[in-house]
């Protein structure tokens, strides 16, 4: 059985005017793999960087990476869902930006009912980066409660969850953001400072704030704009964790820099690497449900579009003009 779906697909990299609403066929899943209809989908920096090629894919590309809906059909050996559940996933390949996709099911995982399918594209490919960030990315030294770490783009989708979830561990959370506004938004889900990086200088502010020692980690998502001052926020043995590029990609550098501010480790991490397996995809997702279950982790949900309003999505979010989370409504 086969049935028609829309898909948003680039045919050629570049910007924005190459998204495109195409219809295309959704067939029956094969072995290990679910049919989902998609009641919400998450936007994300991923799928900028997959449209204007810095990740290339053969085209035509259907984009989208995170989504939450109810599973339509099972293939062979699928034994953690079935037809009717409520699901939500972070996944590779991309090709959520649709209304139905057939898709492995590795990383697909059942939606408990207290959490709704706003919530749950909002949050997956978000919340599982901020639980490997915070859960998986530790300093040689190790990582404890009362320990500072920073927090590039804090107020974003991932920043927001990682405010409030470094406060849950007991962590001092310093944010930093672009406008005054958005470091209040950071400071009110639990960062414990604030620094507008248009106005002041976050490494001399760091300093401060730490009395001269430094952070145990930096969490970068920016990339080229914020990296060589970031070195420098970190104490002796501390660890960069680049996760991003939301300014463009780092320029090559040399290692011997690390000795010279304090033998600091780096480390470039994608989420995809973490959820490999059915079982780790399962414990992460269930650490992010568990928290946000609990209210400890409130996650905000600042923009919506249609699905026919993609290209006005990622302009949004290219400007920098959003906040929290975005999703697309199929």
């Amino acid at each position: 059985m086969s049935t028609s779906s829309r898909a948003v697909r680039i045919h050629a990299n570049g910007g924005p005017d190459q998204l495109v609403i195409d219809t295309v066929e959704v067939g029956e899943p094969g072995p290990g793999q679910v049919r989902i209809r998609h009641h919400a989908i998450g936007l994300n920096f991923i799928d900028v960087y997959q449209r204007t090629g810095l990740y290339p894919f053969p085209m035509p590309l259907s984009l989208g990476m995170e989504g939450a809906g109810v599973i339509e059909a099972v293939g062979e050996g699928v034994t953690h869902l079935k037809a009717g559940d409520r699901a939500a996933y972070a996944s590779n390949p991309p090709g959520s930006y649709s209304d139905a996709r057939v898709m492995p099911a590795m990383n697909v995982c059942k939606l408990p009912d207290a959490i709704d399918f706003e919530t749950g594209a909002a949050m997956m490919l978000k919340g599982l980066t901020a639980q490997y960030l915070l859960k998986r990315c530790k300093p040689v030294e190790g990582l404890e409660a009362g320990d500072f770490v920073l927090f590039h783009a804090a107020a974003g989708g991932v920043g927001l969850i990682a405010c409030q979830w470094a406060k849950a561990l007991g962590l001092r959370l310093i944010a930093t953001a672009g406008s005054a506004d958005k470091c209040q938004l950071a400071l009110d889900h639990g960062a414990e400072h604030a620094i507008n990086y248009r106005t002041e200088d976050f490494a001399v502010r760091v300093k401060e704030i730490t009395g001269g020692q430094g952070v145990k980690v930096v969490y970068d998502s920016v990339g080229k704009d914020t990296w060589d001052k970031s070195l420098d926020c970190l104490r002796p043995f501390g660890l960069m964790v680049s996760f991003g590029n939301a300014s463009g990609p780092v320029a090559p550098f040399a290692p011997g820099i690390l000795a010279g501010k304090g033998s600091i480790y780096v480390t470039r991490q994608t989420l995809f690497t973490h959820i490999n397996n059915r079982e780790r995809t399962q414990q992460m997702a269930d650490d992010l449900f568990d928290v946000v279950v609990s209210g400890k982790v409130k996650i905000r949900i600042d923009q919506r579009f249609p699905l026919t309003e993609v290209k006005k999505a990622h302009e949004s979010l290219e400007a920098r003009a959003t906040t929290g989370c975005t999703v697309l409504l199929p």
